[in-house]
């Protein structure tokens, strides 16, 4: 997550009416975890987390609230104090004593990589198709064997971020003004997956932002399996007041799963426990408006906990039992660490603890069984 921006228009064009399945039943999903990758940022930074006055490290709060996975964010080479793989090994290393399972999300990029921008690291900048194919292949598999040698091997591996429109642009860009490249895309998509399962990845995720678009979701990985792409899980970013309303994550689900016949969890969501600001820059949610369902689930702490009710539901629903969890985006990421050097954050409104660190009750949503 960062930024949301619509695709090129023949991706749009491929989208979709959405239909609203019958009524589900509640079960807790198998998946319930957090993208903490800003942890080491918040502490060097002077911040804390309590639940229930007690102060704990963000990972045993998460576990003892029934949380079972981390999300570890990686870049290439981004400014100094962000995200990078040996930051991602220190908090896999503080995961894994803390009980919890590891989605390693691979950019490939320096910094934030998203449906808009998906930049090829400047260390590997000139490189032909096959020369970066190779690189993206030893670097995923040495990634991803660094997590193991340390004694907290990854259980799944999210081969780039948000890829609906590609990675690893230009030579990875699938949309161009001369048509769609799925293959080059797929080059690079399978040269990274091939990397992981070499280092004995038990899981692959395709991670894309299209949550609540079915047309869109169906366009994607249509493409991606003619061209013989192998992968274990469907990767979906949802934020309601991007990707639309619940009954449309819903509709999407359930086709997806009938269609494909694989897992399929949220990769990133959340959701506004207040429309106030914590701190000087501009928060990306600022209004009910901008929330599709927001009159069921207002931004206050009881709407936010309600909308992660609902949420386990939708995915419970899923048929075949594939619905199988959720990653919410940086619960906590406090005012005080920026998106980029010198900057604020934008979504401080959206963590699951306020902004003196106490936890909200929307932690309850990663309780294990119904």
């Amino acid at each position: 997550m960062r930024r949301r921006t619509l695709l090129a228009a023949p991706l749009a064009a491929a989208f979709g009416t959405l239909v609203v399945p019958p009524a589900f039943a509640a079960t807790g999903p198998r998946i319930r975890g957090a993208d903490i990758s800003f942890t080491l940022q918040e502490e060097s930074a002077g911040k804390s987390y309590r639940d229930s006055g007690t102060v704990r490290p963000i990972e045993q709060i998460l576990a003892g609230r029934g949380s079972n996975y981390v999300r570890l964010r990686v870049w290439n080479s981004p400014p100094s104090g962000y995200s990078t793989l040996s930051s991602a090994l220190t908090l896999g290393r503080r995961a894994q004593q803390a009980g919890l399972r590891i989605l390693l999300d691979l950019h490939y990029s320096d910094f934030w990589a998203d449906p808009s921008k998906q930049a090829t690291p400047s260390a590997w900048s000139g490189q032909n198709l096959s020369t970066l194919a190779t690189t993206v292949r030893n670097y995923t598999r040495d990634a991803v064997s660094a997590f193991s040698r340390q004694g907290s091997p990854v259980s799944m591996v999210q081969v780039g971020n948000e890829i609906t429109s590609g990675m690893l642009f230009p030579l990875g860009q699938i949309y161009r003004s001369d048509g769609e490249h799925w293959s080059e895309f797929a080059t690079l998509l399978k040269a990274g997956i091939a990397g992981a399962r070499d280092a004995g990845a038990p899981s692959i995720m395709v991670h894309i932002d299209r949550g609540g678009d079915n047309g869109g979701s169906r366009y994607f990985y249509d493409r991606i399996v003619a061209q013989g792409v192998s992968f274990d899980v469907i990767g979906l970013s949802y934020y309601p007041f991007w990707h639309g309303s619940l009954s449309a994550l819903r509709s999407n689900l359930n086709d997806l799963s009938s269609r494909y016949g694989k897992d399929l969890v949220l990769a990133e969501t959340s959701y506004p426990w207040t429309l106030g600001n914590g701190d000087s820059l501009g928060n990306f949610i600022t209004s009910t408006s901008q929330l599709p369902d927001g009159s069921r689930f207002p931004a206050t702490q009881s709407g936010q906990a309600a909308y992660f009710e609902e949420l386990r539901n939708v995915l419970a629903a899923v048929p075949g039992s594939r619905g199988a969890g959720f990653f919410d985006w940086e619960p906590g990421w406090l005012p005080g660490v920026g998106w980029s050097p010198g900057e604020g954050n934008p979504n401080d409104n959206l963590t699951m603890f306020d902004w003196s660190g106490n936890a909200l009750p929307s932690l309850q949503g990663f309780r294990a069984g119904s």
